[in-house]
Order: structure tokens, then sequence, then C-alpha cells
């Protein structure tokens, strides 16, 4: 019998926790998804859990990035072609957008962390590094 292994309190509830059976495979499967649909065409991605990963990281960072741009230079960009309503209500979907893939980049960083082999420290806020050679795929 295996236990899970202890996660962060932002570990994705859409991920089995490691230590459980196939949690990799549901880890990919996650990650594939916030991929565009046609990152599945690599199979060095799906054969590779931790080259996925950092794909996934590097895509959630940049549009994290790309929502504070716009947050950023909406009103400039816009505030004189629309309703100042209708830009509030852009600067909202922008600031709930930030908040969502802030939470994103960490999910994808818990997610990654694990897939090399490292394990959670609860009580620590940190990840263990992994035991052994640091080749993992």
């Amino acid at each position: 019998m295996t236990f899970p292994d202890p996660v962060p309190a932002h570990w994705p509830p859409e991920v089995d926790r490691p230590g459980t059976l196939d949690w990799e495979r549901g880890a990919v499967g996650w990650l594939l998804d916030l991929l565009p649909g046609e990152y599945r065409a690599y199979d060095v991605l799906r054969r590779h859990p931790v080259v996925l990963a950092r794909f996934a990281a590097g895509q959630v960072e940049a549009s994290l990035q790309a929502a504070r741009r716009g947050w950023q230079d909406l009103r400039r960009d816009l505030g004189g072609e629309l309703p100042p309503e209708v830009v509030e209500a852009a600067m909202a979907a922008y600031e709930r957008e930030g908040i969502r893939l802030g939470e994103l980049v960490r999910a994808v960083s818990a997610v990654q962390a694990a897939l090399r082999g490292q394990r959670w420290i609860p009580g620590s806020g940190r990840w263990a590094p992994a035991a052994g050679p640091a080749h993992r795929s």
C-alpha cells in the first residue's frame, strides 16, 4: 500500500498527489490542457513530463505577463474609445485573470517540482531536493 506524499496548499486539485497510482499520468493530462492544442503533437512532451512541465510553466508565465501588460496599457490604449464602464469592466477582468494566472503559476511550479522528484516538506514552505541523480525525464 502506498501513501500519497504531502503537497502544498497550491497543489492543483485536478492532479492526484505524488505517491498515488498514475499520478504522473494525471499530471501530464493537466499540463497538456494548459498548453495550446498543437503541443499535443510533440511526443517528447508526453514521454518526458519534466519537459512538458517546463513548457507549461513558460506558457502560464507568459500569459500572466500578458495580462499584467494589458492591465497597465488598457486605459491608455482604449480609454478614449470606450465608455468608462467598459474600461472598468475590462480592468476588473484583467485583475481576476491576473489572480487566476498567478495561482496557476504556483500550481504548475508545484507539479514541476514533484515531477523532478522533489518532496514537499510540510510546515516549511519549501521542497526538498530530489534524492539520487537529477536526470529525471
